[in-house]
């Protein structure tokens, strides 16, 4: 009977893939930990409107988010990085918002949606800062 091993490379890429992904994850923990954590700080007036709410809530998580990152080493120009990756959808969506062309609960709904995997992208971009 002959027994079989994976090859070394591939314990590795997988081990490394397996990193990536618990990496990922540790992001989004950290802002949902951060949205509520940090929501009950803001004055209800503030967040009573749709748009500072979205603002606020964007808030929350980046800080969570980048705490975390810089927890686990992360360069200040891969968590600026990756904050501002957190913003975009946020920002480019309360426009239209501003404008009447979409809802205020869309914005909320599609900038979550889009946040996603724009934070993925970067990861994938910057492959050496999170492939490891």
């Amino acid at each position: 009977m002959t027994t079989t091993h994976p090859h070394p490379n591939t314990r590795t890429s997988t081990r490394k893939a397996l990193r990536f992904a618990t990496h990922y994850l540790e992001m989004v923990v950290a802002m949902i930990v951060g949205m509520v954590a940090l929501a009950p700080l803001w004055p209800a007036e503030w967040v009573a409107r749709p748009d500072v709410h979205a603002m606020t809530m964007a808030i929350d998580m980046t800080i969570a988010m980048a705490l975390w990152m810089r927890i686990r080493r992360h360069s200040w120009p891969r968590t600026a990085e990756m904050s501002a990756t957190m913003f975009l959808p946020f920002v480019v969506l309360l426009v239209p918002y501003w404008l009447g062309a979409i809802s205020a609960m869309t914005v909320m709904v599609a900038a979550h949606v889009i946040m996603f995997p724009l934070m993925l992208a970067v990861m994938l971009w910057r492959r050496a800062d999170y492939w490891h």
